[in-house]
């Protein structure tokens, strides 16, 4: 299928739109925000007020209602700036608020969705564990039934939101023996007893965007809080997965494109031997080399979204889009330091932080290991 990947005006008024905003309320407290370990509260309605925290749900839920290559964009253009702020933005709405809109009863997306789209709520979402990370169906967390409630008991490692989220969409073992179909999803409200947050993680790089352990002990939630069919939570995880993982890579690209401009803008104001650093053929090899990376890591991200828009399964294109994009992006952060030299491996540059944040990019929503074993078991399945 042929599929039209030139953006329309509304979509090139919506990315001037993301990136006037990203320069203006963002870029002078990244290093602010870097050292703090997390943002300032003020910035949540701020970017409520532009569609940033309900992108992609319908208007009736208090969502922007905009297409998945939009969501791209939104995405692309803050992480271009600063990638902490895209991770939080993109973990809400991917993650936890996409395991609602996509799986929740009526009731459900009435009393959790809607503040979570108008940013209101925050979302966390709750797969990973010390013992089961690429390994995602080997959860220890458990829910069992007591009459009208369910009873949680386990630890989830590595949680964006962890602290701060108003919820969290949490995956747990409801029957054992049955593998990964003996896995459902429930909602559980900050507050609800038995429910805390454990050690916040003191992280090399997306620092404002905070991280931490979520604990249940014995955390009674109503039969109500199961989200979506029971036994099915491991396979929605999935689903939502496969959605997130083109929003990291959008990310990722974002990431590569701020850290390739700084690269270039300073290659051509740094001077040495009596001319810019950007005349010289070995940084312009880098910097045009970097350019047809990004751009074609753009087109594999854009081009699974469209996928998406379109109601197409997208679990071998999203892989490759995350897969490629975070690895070129790790490339393009690299060279950003290299072209910078002593400048690049102090605060004072953006380039050490674009360097810090990008690794996350081929860890996070499945490791590049991961993606490689996805694409090949879609590949070998064709």
């Amino acid at each position: 299928m042929v599929m039209n990947l030139q953006l329309t005006d509304d979509q090139a008024l919506l990315r001037r739109g993301i990136r006037e905003f990203a320069e203006s309320e963002i870029r002078p407290h990244v290093r602010e925000w870097d050292e703090a370990q997390q943002y300032s509260p003020a910035l949540t309605p701020k970017l409520a007020s532009l569609g940033l925290m309900g992108i992609q749900f319908p208007e009736q839920y208090g969502g922007a209602a905009m297409s998945f290559v939009d969501y791209c964009i939104c995405i692309e253009e803050l992480a271009r700036v600063d990638p902490s702020i895209c991770l939080s933005v993109a973990a809400h709405n991917g993650l936890g608020a996409a395991h609602i809109a996509a799986f929740g009863t009526e009731e459900q997306k009435r009393c959790y969705l809607v503040p979570l789209a108008t940013g209101r709520k925050l979302a966390a979402w709750g797969l990973t564990e010390a013992s089961a990370g690429s390994d995602a169906a080997a959860v220890r967390t458990s829910a069992v039934r007591e009459g009208d409630c369910w009873v949680i008991n386990g630890t989830k490692q590595f949680i964006t939101h962890g602290r701060s989220g108003d919820l969290i969409v949490v995956m747990a073992v409801t029957s054992r023996g049955k593998g990964s179909r003996g896995i459902s999803a429930f909602i559980v409200e900050r507050g609800t007893p038995g429910f805390r947050a454990g050690k916040k993680e003191d992280k090399l790089g997306m620092r404002a965007s905070e991280t931490s352990e979520v604990i249940f002990e014995n955390c009674r939630v109503p039969a109500s809080q199961l989200l979506g069919v029971e036994g099915q939570g491991f396979i929605n995880a999935l689903q939502v997965l496969d959605a997130g993982r083109i929003g990291i890579a959008a990310l990722a690209v974002g990431l590569a494109q701020g850290a390739h401009e700084a690269a270039r803008d300073y290659a051509f104001v740094r001077r040495q031997f009596g001319q810019p650093i950007g005349a010289f053929q070995s940084i312009r090899a880098k910097l045009v080399e970097n350019a047809g990376r990004i751009e074609a890591a753009r087109l594999l991200t854009y081009r699974a979204a469209s996928m998406k828009d379109q109601g197409r399964r997208t679990t071998l294109e999203a892989a490759m889009a995350k897969l490629y994009s975070s690895e070129i992006a790790v490339r393009v952060a690299e060279d950003g330091v290299q072209i910078h030299g002593g400048y690049g491996f102090i605060k004072d540059y953006p380039a050490e932080k674009f360097f810090r944040d990008v690794k996350l990019t081929t860890i996070g929503e499945g490791t590049s290991e991961i993606q490689r074993l996805v694409i090949a078991r879609q590949l070998l399945a064709a």
